[in-house]
């Protein structure tokens, strides 16, 4: 299929989403900029802050698009180009931007409660309790997950035959593969400096938005500039740790982002960061359409069910479990209402960047695919992706795959988009991962208030909750790389979906609203997800001996069925009684 005949298609069926549909979900929820929001009335300095459209736009795309996007359509595409593009725009407009968009609006009414506190004035306090405990393996899952693509990016390297550059280039410091002998350039030691700089700059750029007001126009210019600077001195002087190191590195600055005040670090390094993220998706986009005006053809099979189903399992449920944040993400639901929501300053942005950003990450990730099938050879593809022997590195498949297409469709030197494709998924990744070790530090938090009537002040403590999910990150990650993990983890994130759909739909019951749009998502995605834990527990964990993530499922396998039977009798009560109903 032409690359530009798939990009034209998808821009306008999101085009036209955002334009009606999500407007419906807002008159069904009364969206009213006159309505001061929960950052206004509460405005802590810490975690409730009201601030720039844009401002607040980047940090929830940052925290939300993730690896998901990126990582889970080049695994999928095995499947075939169709079923993953479909599943992408489908989910995307139907379940993913509504979860997200009925999330933020509903923590609004709510004067910014979290999701599982919405679920315990839907479900009462069983059903919060389990629903806690189910958020937070799910967050244990999704840091373990993004911890070991962190370092995977960071410690990537790519043949230099692959970037069509010479033995005697100077552009990358290289090594020799202990295997092979052949020279590989170490590209993730470029990200690796950009990273370290910019999150070094963000305390900068938090004091000249927060207390010195800087406009959003200069902001952006200063951001530009940085990322550049980090880019070019990247490649004078690239750094380079074992994946071992890094992970010590990166769990300690998720330690500090998590426990201090969101404006210091985690928003202006997410500010920053969305302008590669911005970059790349432009930068893909742009490819497609002038590589199909050139011609250009996606050449991975449009359908490939028997090879996808041999190699990762049945197309329904894995298919809908692996494509995770470019269709529909649980993971959405605690940043939206966990940290996006407290820092809104009209209600109008909750449609914007709730709908919004969903629909550009889907976008990113028909540009994934595209890139993949149009820029990587399948054979390539299916050697990085699904190695016979080694790690599997979605990551590289990723990078390799853009510059390759870039270079077929712009003419740009395909080393140059290969870089650019390390470096915009590292900022993924990093994002995600600190905004969840932080989303973790108050779950916690709001789960002591529940075990405890008189809790220990020590357990209130940022930094004790902090080196709980920090501590359990590592240990999950480092035994257990990102294949092992992923498959669970999107299990939990799209179960994780389902039960904050349906902790919706009870809030919108009690409200006397419209509910369908909410309830017929969160069926589908209850079924699909119980499906795969099953699918992955009987023919995945327990013939492998994986006791930690055998654990882990049959723990999320049981939670999800206790929290829907207290959904279902409530779901009762409320249809009995229709006056039970509370004031938002």
């Amino acid at each position: 299929m032409n690359t530009l005949l798939v990009v034209v298609i998808s821009i306008f069926i999101f085009w036209f989403a955002f334009r009606f549909y999500a407007r419906y979900i807002a008159e069904v929820f009364n969206e009213d900029d006159s309505h001061p929001t929960p950052a206004k009335t509460i405005n802590d300095g810490i975690d409730y802050v009201p601030s720039k459209t844009l401002v607040v736009f980047s940090h929830h795309f940052s925290s939300i698009a993730g690896a998901g996007p990126i990582v889970g359509p080049t695994v999928a595409l095995l499947y075939g180009f169709y079923p993953t593009w479909l599943w992408i725009l489908l989910g995307a407009i139907f379940i993913g931007a509504v979860h997200d968009t009925a999330s933020i609006f509903t923590s609004l009414r709510e004067k910014g409660s979290s999701i599982v506190e919405i679920a315990k004035k839907t479900m009462g306090k069983w059903g919060f309790t389990l629903f806690i405990i189910f958020v937070f393996f799910m967050l244990l899952l999704v840091c373990a997950a993004f911890l070991d693509l962190t370092c995977v990016a960071l410690t990537s390297m790519v043949k230099l035959k692959l970037l069509g550059l010479p033995e005697s280039q100077t552009l990358f410091r290289t090594v020799n593969d202990p295997k092979t002998g052949e020279s590989m350039a170490v590209v993730g030691g470029i990200a690796s400096t950009s990273v370290i700089i910019i999150t070094a700059f963000a305390p900068l750029m938090g004091y000249l938005l927060y207390r010195r007001n800087m406009k959003v126009f200069y902001a952006v210019m200063l951001s530009l500039i940085v990322i550049a600077l980090s880019v070019i001195i990247g490649f004078a002087l690239p750094v380079r740790f074992s994946r071992e190191t890094w992970m010590v590195l990166v769990s300690i600055y998720c330690f500090i982002a998590s426990a201090i005040p969101v404006w210091v670090v985690l928003q202006p390094r997410d500010f920053i960061n969305s302008f590669f993220l911005y970059g790349g998706i432009i930068a893909l986009i742009f490819a497609a359409i002038v590589g199909g005006l050139k011609g250009i053809e996606v050449t991975t099979p449009a359908i490939n069910i028997s090879e996808g189903a041999a190699k990762l399992g049945p197309v329904w449920p894995i298919l809908f479990i692996t494509v995770a944040c470019g269709a529909i993400s649980g993971f959405h639901t605690l940043v939206g209402t966990g940290t996006t929501v407290k820092q809104l300053s009209r209600e109008s942005d909750a449609r914007r960047i709730g709908y919004g950003a969903m629909l550009i990450e889907s976008i990113l990730s028909v540009g994934v695919i595209v890139a993949l099938g149009a820029g990587l050879a399948y054979v390539a593809y299916k050697d990085i992706v699904f190695p016979q022997t080694g790690k599997s590195n979605p990551v590289l498949a990723f990078a390799l795959g853009s510059g390759l297409f870039m270079e077929k469709a712009l003419g740009i030197p395909s080393y140059v988009g290969i870089i650019f494709g390390i470096l915009m998924i590292e900022g993924f990744v990093i994002t995600t991962l600190d905004t969840a070790v932080r989303l973790g530090r108050l779950i916690l938090q709001e789960f002591w208030r529940t075990l405890f009537k008189k809790p220990p002040r020590v357990i209130f403590s940022r930094f004790f909750n902090s080196t709980i999910m920090i501590v359990s990150m590592f240990l999950l990650a480092y035994k257990n790389g990102f294949a092992i993990v992923w498959p669970v983890f999107g299990s939990a994130n799209q179960l994780m979906a389902a039960l904050a759909l349906i902790a919706l739909s009870l809030w919108l019951t009690m409200m006397q609203k419209k509910r369908l749009f909410t309830i017929l998502p969160a069926l589908f995605m209850l079924a699909t997800t119980i499906y795969s834990l099953g699918f992955l527990l009987t023919k995945k964990f327990i013939p492998s001996g994986n006791f930690p993530l055998i654990g882990i499922t049959i723990i999320l396998f049981l939670l999800a069925w206790f929290v829907f039977g207290i959904a279902v009798r409530k779901f009762i009560e409320y249809a009995k009684n229709k006056e039970v109903t509370v004031k938002a």
